[in-house]
């Protein structure tokens, strides 16, 4: 890759990495503290019992890291500490990894950093001595689902452990579903062209659009192209214009916007305020990392149900969207204790996920975890259906694509083709003008 190309393309991240966090970890809102942005924490002193980390979200991971941090103090070193500098989104640690990188001076990190999914693989490929593997820590990697974990091995080696489990749910209100007739298990397995009927039909009837996906952004392409098993790029390049699925993808989605089946939101907000909390959708489609954006309506509990998201030809789909792992960073002064707490607690611990569930709303994505009676508990907002264990079981099947630095970027330009055509263009040419774009912003 060129080197004016990475400039540019972290100058674009710096200024959007907050809201960029906002998709990845269900959240990112929340003040740095002084020490955000790369400003001087320093890591932990060989032979002691504290660690430092950057995180965002105070309503979500950071509750998770503290569930870990009370059970590693709790099960195995009674004088643990774990001292966590709150970030306001993915793009500080970004920044921070950056500066430190470009400097080869990594003496302002934290122990560890928690980092979004979809960039740690170009970081570690151009900052290789700002981490630290976890090769050798105690972990069964098997335990769980291959498409996250896929995020954090970079050429065979373990750099990360997951923290979160970001699987797709389709949740519907099975009220306003039957008003046209379904329930939904008519809406599990279905093909999209069917999906895009029943939401012609809710429209009509009840005046709310079947679901919504936020217009500044390609989550929607990139979901349903996941569960197709088929990604946007292909070996390390853009594939849009000879990609048949996507163009499938893109179709579907301009018929669903046309016949008022699919509300594009024209931003963020739109699509977090005014579709889902103003009671505009029939149902949620996204990361389950949604559900706390879904449970604020209350008036609608015991209403909503989840399953599976439709596919092409028939057939349940899984995805997953957003997500994001812990990093043992290069100026750790104690990789050893780092190792053991990310193993114990994020690498399989019940009582870790239990309690990072019941605080924060991260849902594991170690398999075992959901067989625990938390896990197993019926959520009243979804009609008493134990959702979280559904969710761990249908994270297993998510397939493992082709993932690039440029995810988001493509999503941008993807989206933005599509809503053109919804507003009268042909989307030939505009998946022409989107691949055309996005190779000249990656230097190609």
């Amino acid at each position: 890759m060129k080197k004016i190309s990475r400039r540019a393309f972290l100058s674009v991240m710096a200024a959007a990495g907050a809201a960029a966090a906002l998709t990845a970890c269900g959240g990112g809102s929340g003040s740095s503290t002084a020490a955000s942005g790369g400003a001087s924490v320093g890591g932990s002193q060989p032979g002691g019992h504290k660690l430092t980390a950057y995180a965002w979200d105070k309503n979500f991971n950071i509750p998770a890291l503290n569930a870990a941090a009370a059970d590693y103090k709790e099960n195995v070193d009674p004088e643990f500490e774990l001292e966590v500098i709150e970030q306001s989104g993915g793009g500080d640690i970004e920044n921070a990894i950056t500066l430190a990188g470009s400097a080869h001076d990594y003496s302002n990190l934290p122990d560890i950093v928690q980092f979004q999914d979809h960039y740690i693989q170009r970081y570690v490929a151009d900052y290789p001595d700002a981490f630290v593997p976890v090769e050798g820590a105690d972990i069964d990697w098997d335990g769980f689902s291959k498409e996250k974990l896929s995020y954090s091995i970079v050429d065979g080696v373990h750099y990360g452990v997951p923290v979160d489990n970001s699987t797709v749910i389709f949740a519907y209100r099975t009220d306003l579903l039957a008003e046209v007739g379904k329930t939904v298990d008519d809406m599990t397995g279905i093909k999209w062209s069917d999906l895009t009927d029943i939401g012609e039909q809710v429209y009509a009837k009840t005046g709310k659009y079947l679901f919504s996906t936020s217009a500044d952004g390609g989550d929607l392409v990139y979901m349903m192209m996941q569960s197709e098993g088929v990604a946007e790029f292909k070996d390390g390049e853009p594939w849009i214009t000879e990609n048949e699925t996507l163009h499938r993808v893109c179709e579907t989605i301009v018929d669903m916007g046309k016949r008022k089946a699919c509300y594009l939101a024209n931003s963020w907000s739109d699509y977090i305020d005014q579709s889902i909390q103003g009671d505009m959708v029939a149902g949620v489609l996204n990361g389950n990392w949604i559900i706390p954006t879904m449970e604020a309506v209350t008036e609608n509990s015991g209403k909503w149900e989840i399953t599976t998201i439709p596919t092409l030809d028939g057939g349940e789909g899984y995805a997953s969207n957003g997500g994001c792992g812990l990093y043992i960073t290069a100026n750790c002064g104690n990789v050893d204790l780092a190792k053991s707490f990310l193993a114990y607690t994020f690498g399989g611990s019940t009582q870790t996920y239990d309690n990072a569930l019941r605080d924060g709303g991260v849902v594991t994505t170690v398999l075992k975890c959901a067989d625990s009676d938390v896990y197993n508990e019926g959520v009243e907002f979804f009609n008493s259906e134990p959702i979280y264990k559904q969710i761990v079981e249908m994270g297993s099947h998510v397939p493992v694509i082709e993932q690039s630095d440029y995810h988001f970027r493509a999503g941008v330009y993807l989206i933005t083709a599509i809503i053109n055509t919804v507003n009268g263009s042909k989307l030939d040419d505009e998946l022409a003008n989107a691949e055309q774009q996005l190779r000249f912003e990656m230097g190609l």
